[in-house]
């Protein structure tokens, strides 16, 4: 491999590894934000001051929990609705650290935002 390509190569991994070490570990993907405002949404009128207190309340969310917190916690909320012993499972309370941790996130969005 010539020097110039090697040289090419580690100037752009380099480059990813430096944008991956700035993007913070609770750094929600879109697409989550955008899920969690259309709920919040649902629940609390299809205002604009709906939008940004529920935009906020996301903002507020992310910046307790990491991500990978946020899809355990909602997963295990989700599972818990279903009937049957699969459903039981996920009312244990092994769960309940991650749901408890979830909804002080959400509380705290509530507060910093809705009032």
């Amino acid at each position: 491999m010539p020097a110039r390509t090697s040289f090419a190569l580690g100037l752009l991994l380099a480059g990813t590894l430096a944008a991956a070490a700035q993007t913070p570990a609770n750094d929600f993907p879109t697409e989550a934000r955008a899920d969690y405002v259309f709920a919040c949404m649902a629940a609390n009128g299809q205002t604009p001051d709906a939008l940004r207190k529920c935009a906020c309340s996301i903002d507020m969310v992310a910046s307790i929990l990491p991500y990978d917190r946020y899809v355990e916690a909602e997963t295990v909320l989700s599972m818990r609705q279903g009937l049957g012993r699969k459903a039981s499972m996920f009312r244990a309370a092994n769960f309940e650290d991650m749901v408890a941790d979830l909804r002080r996130a959400q509380a705290e969005g509530e507060i910093r935002c809705f009032y």
